[in-house]
């Protein structure tokens, strides 16, 4: 959000953003708590949830350097809609509510970068909800999840390959599956010559068959 700002506007930026460092498996901040600021992330990932009133914990997505966290609660002066857990240790930088709000009023070029945000924001909560809508089948939308992070995490370059901080439980939530389907598919996957995986590293060796697969 912040790339290609005015010198001046990075200026302000720094004066008023403090760094914050936090180990994997921490809370940044919980649904329905108070927002009090926005989260830049620098380093690390993160997975945004929601919890039904049953208390069913459901995955909405992940969060990486460059994303900005609690945007839109601060925004609207409201209480956070989601909750926010590093899954690995993790570097932000934190602004307060206020001083974001004078930064967002002070430069132009900010208000036209949050607009961009919100909607890349809607958009990916819109994709996710058609993956899981729209795709009949459990390889279909865990082909769909590993293909979005691989192009992700890829920038532009060849190698399809990302680092997987999410347990095979978290994996099925986020995939509308059970955990022992996940480890199914992704062994199968790897039989077939789709993956490789390499620790908590995987590789997408066929591109094209899985995107077949995702439908």
């Amino acid at each position: 959000m912040f790339c290609n700002l005015s010198d001046d506007a990075l200026q302000h930026l720094d004066r008023i953003g403090s760094r914050l460092a936090l180990p994997g498996r921490a809370v940044l901040f919980e649904e329905s708590h108070p927002a009090n600021g926005v989260f830049v992330v620098c380093e690390g990932q993160l997975k945004l949830s929601t919890t039904s009133r049953d208390g069913r914990v459901m995955i909405l997505r992940l969060a990486g350097a460059g994303d900005v966290l609690g945007l839109s609660a601060a925004l609207n002066n409201i209480p956070h809609e989601v909750t926010a857990e590093t899954l690995e240790p993790t570097v932000l930088r934190n602004i307060r509510r206020n001083d974001f709000m004078e930064f967002l009023q002070t430069h132009l070029e900010v208000g036209e970068k949050t607009s961009q945000v919100m909607a890349k924001e809607y958009r990916e909560v819109f994709l996710d909800a058609r993956r899981l809508a729209l795709s009949g089948s459990a390889s279909g939308r865990l082909a769909r999840l590993l293909l979005d992070w691989a192009n992700t995490a890829a920038c532009g370059k060849p190698e399809l390959r990302f680092t997987m901080a999410l347990t095979h439980e978290e994996l099925a939530n986020m995939a509308g599956s059970s955990r022992e389907t996940v480890t199914r598919l992704l062994n199968q996957f790897e039989r077939d010559g789709l993956i490789r995986r390499r620790g908590s590293s995987i590789t997408l060796l066929n591109p094209a068959q899985m995107d077949l697969l995702a439908g």
